[in-house]
């Protein structure tokens, strides 16, 4: 299927690894123009050059979007390379496990600007842009604990604001043919990442939590929710907005 990607400007935050550099790769694919962040030179770098291989442009920018002024700067720099922003992926986000009542002040604060705020940064950032072009996309990567309880408390609570923020903007700009949806990933294992660092401490319990909360008895691969992020940005889902899509393997529990 040509999803008619071609030459579309995409911008994707945290894009260094795992689910942010498949869908830089998934969106290389079909043949877009790249524009990612991440807050480590070393492996911004190497996505950039896997994403080269594919034949298009990538501007690669080390920034942290949980900062203003670095978030701006991204933008800009993509925005003077281009000269427009087709596709938003907001794919910054993060946990921490500390118990519920010594989660401080500070710390709900840096998790809901992690997960949120920079959303919502970026957001604001592009959408001028995009109503200048008259039409744009934006995908926000949040998760099926934003949809349902099982997560830690304050990503719970940051997820389920980032799925409201995206169906609030979808609404409002949807007369602009700006499109807004979330995706909202079950467990997702891949090299460095989370899952893989907790089948490697405790190899046991994690194969208990594999046949006890995941019905196809493994985990999510990061290309996976890429190809849905893809499909979301293009033409073929030119109704889908204001939605949020599961991609979980039937791992959440929730009737919507």
């Amino acid at each position: 299927m040509n999803l008619e990607l071609q030459d579309k400007v995409v911008m994707i935050t945290g894009a260094s690894r795992g689910i942010g550099k498949a869908i830089a790769l998934g969106f290389a694919e079909e043949g877009a123009q790249l524009s990612i962040c991440g807050r480590t030179q070393e492996t911004l770098t190497k996505t950039a050059k896997e994403i080269e291989t594919h034949g298009v442009d990538v501007l690669s920018t080390v920034a942290d979007v949980t900062d203003g002024e670095e978030a701006k700067a991204f933008f800009t720099h993509t925005l003077n390379k281009y000269g427009k922003i087709d596709v938003l992926v907001n794919n910054v986000g993060g946990s921490r496990l500390t118990p519920p009542l010594e989660i401080s002040d500070q710390e709900w604060h840096q998790l809901l600007d992690l997960n949120l705020i920079s959303a919502a940064r970026m957001s604001g950032l592009v959408i001028p842009v995009m109503q200048k072009q008259k039409g744009g996309v934006i995908i926000m990567i949040s998760s099926i604990y934003g949809r349902e309880g099982g997560g830690h408390i304050t990503y719970n609570a940051a997820k389920a604001a980032e799925i409201s923020m995206a169906k609030s903007l979808a609404r409002e700009f949807a007369q602009e043919n700006i499109r807004v949806n979330s995706v909202a990933p079950g467990s997702i294992a891949f090299p460095g990442g989370v899952w893989a660092q907790r089948q490697k401490e405790d190899p046991e319990k994690i194969a208990k939590f594999v046949k006890s909360d995941m019905p196809l008895g493994r985990f999510g691969k990061p290309e996976e929710i890429a190809n849905v992020v893809v499909f979301l940005a293009s033409e073929r889902a030119s109704l889908v907005t204001g939605a949020c899509m599961n991609v979980d393997g039937c791992q959440s529990k929730s009737n919507i």
